[in-house]
């Protein structure tokens, strides 16, 4: 029996290079910065579903922003990034281990957290 959640789908090359290769999009490139129906975000390697559009907010970041994962936040997981010379907290999905982007703690109450998330990582399904 095969679990269809944790399925791996063929990926476009911008998400093959996010996802799999730990890359990041440039800044304001996608289409999901401007996403503001209801709606859920899920990974766009496997469909764990990972964000929800009740916690996303425009940050000025130039990517997709949340301020808390989905649900109680089992289809995210951080590990320690400590490439390009610091240390930050790399988000990825908790299924399939794709790169989704980074947190901070710069963001709005009420988490004071910011998920700052590469838009080709993710598949975006509305309500």
């Amino acid at each position: 029996m095969t679990d269809t959640k944790a399925a791996v789908k063929p990926l476009s090359p911008e998400a093959e290079h996010v996802l799999r290769r730990h890359g990041t999009e440039r800044p304001g490139s996608s289409p999901l910065n401007r996403e503001k129906r209801p709606g859920v975000f899920r990974c766009a390697g496997c469909g764990t579903e990972v964000f929800a559009s009740e916690t996303k907010y425009e940050s000025g970041s130039g990517w997709p922003s949340f301020w808390a994962p989905a649900g109680d936040g089992a289809g995210v997981a951080t590990t320690t990034d400590r490439s390009h010379g610091m240390a930050r907290t790399e988000v990825h999905c908790a299924t399939c281990q794709g790169h989704l982007g980074h947190v901070f703690p710069d963001g709005p109450q009420p988490t004071g957290l910011r998920y700052c998330i590469n838009g080709a990582a993710l598949d975006f399904e509305p309500k």
